[in-house]
C-alpha cells in the first residue's frame, strides 16, 4: 500500500482539513466532486456456491450512485469476477484506488463494501479486511472530508468504531454480534443491498437513508421470521448531520 508517510500526515491534520462545497446547490453536497469506491468482496453464496448476488448490487449501487449526482468519471469499482466495469478485489489495489479519486475528487469519499463478513471483519476476496485496516483506509485518503461509509456484511457493527466520526456517516448491514440475511446462490440481493436500493429514491440524504434502511431491514427479517434480527448500524457524525443531501 503506497502513500505510508501521508496516512500519517492526514491522522495529524485531522480536525484541520476544512472542505467547502460552495459550489454545490444550496442544502446539497458537490457529490459530482467526491470519490467514490464499490467493492464486491465475493461471489459465493453462504452455502460456497457461486453468487451474483454480491455483483448485482455493485453494479445497481453505481447506476443508483450516479442517478443522485456521483460522476462515473471518480469511481471506482472492484469484484472477484472483474470485467470492464470493475478492477479485481484486492485491499491494496482498493487502497491506492480511495487515494487517487480522492485526490481528483476531493469534496467527499464514498465507500460501500459489500460481502460476507466474519467476527474479524469483512471478505475481500481471499482476505479478511479488518476494521483498523480500513479505518486507516479511509483516514488516509478522505481524512476530514465528508464521507459515507457502508458495510454490508454479517457482523459488520464492528467497523462502526473505527469509522465514526464528525464527518462521516457510517451505516452497517447488523450488529457486531449478529448475522445478515439474504446471500443465498438465488437471492438477487442481499436483505441489506435490496433495501438500500429501495431507500435511495425515497429520501434526500444520507442520515435519512440510513433510517429508512434501517425500517426495511427489519419489516423484512419480520416477514420472513429471520432471527436474530441483524439490526442494521447508523452514526451521524455532528458535522455532517443532515447535510450530506442530494435534493
Amino acid at each position: 500500500m503506497k502513500r505510508i508517510l501521508a496516512f500519517l500526515v492526514a491522522l495529524a491534520c485531522l480536525a484541520a482539513m476544512p472542505v467547502s462545497l460552495a459550489a454545490a446547490p444550496a442544502g446539497a453536497a458537490d457529490f459530482a466532486h467526491w470519490a467514490i469506491v464499490i467493492v464486491a468482496g465475493d461471489d459465493r453464496a453462504h452455502n460456497g456456491n457461486p453468487s451474483q448476488v454480491f455483483d448485482n448490487a455493485r453494479t445497481d449501487l453505481a447506476h443508483a450512485f450516479a442517478g443522485i449526482g456521483f460522476a462515473p468519471a471518480n469511481m471506482a469499482q472492484f469484484s472477484v469476477d472483474p470485467g470492464p466495469a470493475a478492477q479485481t478485489s484486492d485491499i491494496a489495489a482498493i487502497a491506492d484506488a480511495l487515494w487517487d479519486l480522492s485526490e481528483r475528487a476531493p469534496a467527499g469519499c464514498l465507500i460501500y463494501f459489500t460481502s460476507h463478513g466474519s467476527p474479524d471483519g469483512i471478505v475481500v476476496n481471499q482476505d479478511i479486511l479488518t476494521p483498523h485496516e480500513l479505518g486507516g483506509i479511509v483516514t488516509n485518503a478522505c481524512g476530514a472530508r465528508p464521507s459515507v461509509i457502508v458495510i454490508s456484511a454479517c457482523y459488520s457493527g464492528q467497523f462502526v468504531p473505527a469509522l465514526s466520526g464528525p464527518n462521516r456517516v457510517v451505516i452497517t448491514a447488523a450488529r457486531a454480534d449478529r448475522t445478515s440475511f439474504g446471500c443465498g446462490e438465488f437471492d438477487k440481493y442481499t436483505f441489506f443491498d435490496d433495501c438500500f436500493l429501495r431507500a435511495l429514491p425515497l429520501v434526500k440524504g444520507f442520515a435519512a437513508l440510513g433510517g429508512k434502511v434501517q425500517e426495511c431491514v427489519a419489516f423484512r427479517e419480520k416477514q420472513l421470521d429471520a432471527t436474530p434480527p441483524s439490526e442494521p448500524q447508523l452514526s451521524v457524525g455532528a458535522k455532517v448531520g443532515f447535510t450530506l443531501r442530494w435534493k
